[in-house]
This record gives C-alpha cells, structure tokens and sequence, in this order.
C-alpha cells in the first residue's frame, strides 16, 4: 500500500513540476506551485516524514505562492500607472503644441 502511496504522489509531483516549468502566467505558475508544495508535501508524509511534510505544507504551498502573487499584483499595478501617466504625458505635449 505504501509503494502505491509514493508512486502516486511521485506521479502527481511531476506532473505538477512540469506543468510550473510549461506555465508562461506568472499567476498560473503560482497556483500551480502551490499544488506542488501540497504534492511534495503529501510526499514527504507518506515517506515517513512528517516534520519536513508540515513544513514544506506552510512554505511551499501557502507562503511561497502568495508571495509571487503579491509580486505579480504590484509589478502589473505599476505597469498600468506607467500607461496612464504616459498616456496623460502625451495628451499634455499635444494640448501645449495646440494652445
């Protein structure tokens, strides 16, 4: 029962590494690396290892993940006040040409 166990969280980590690796959205990365953390934690328990289990449970599928999602929410917020302030630069050097 226990080599069914490891097989299939090591089959449920691979596919979920994989598909981290193959995500080009930063935000699809994050949930998915969050689904890994819980995979490789799963893992770790059935692998008798419990401690590192509820550490890896706490780090890599909430802290980590939401971290990167904290990230990308600041870095496109920033982006889209560079569009505005530049769309309003542009308007302003129109209006002085004008006037």
């Amino acid at each position: 029962m226990d080599d069914v166990l490891t097989g299939l969280a090591l089959l449920f980590v691979a596919v979920a590494a994989t598909s981290a690796v193959l995500n080009r959205d930063p935000a699809r990365q994050a949930l998915v690396l969050s689904l890994l953390g819980l995979g490789l934690a799963v893992l770790f328990t059935v692998l008798q290892a419990p401690d590192v289990g509820l550490s890896q449970l706490a780090v890599g599928s909430a802290l980590t993940p939401l971290m990167i999602l904290l990230t990308v929410r600041k870095v496109r917020r920033g982006q889209k006040e560079k569009k505005g302030k530049k769309g309003k630069t542009q308007r302003r050097g129109q209006q002085e040409r004008r006037g």
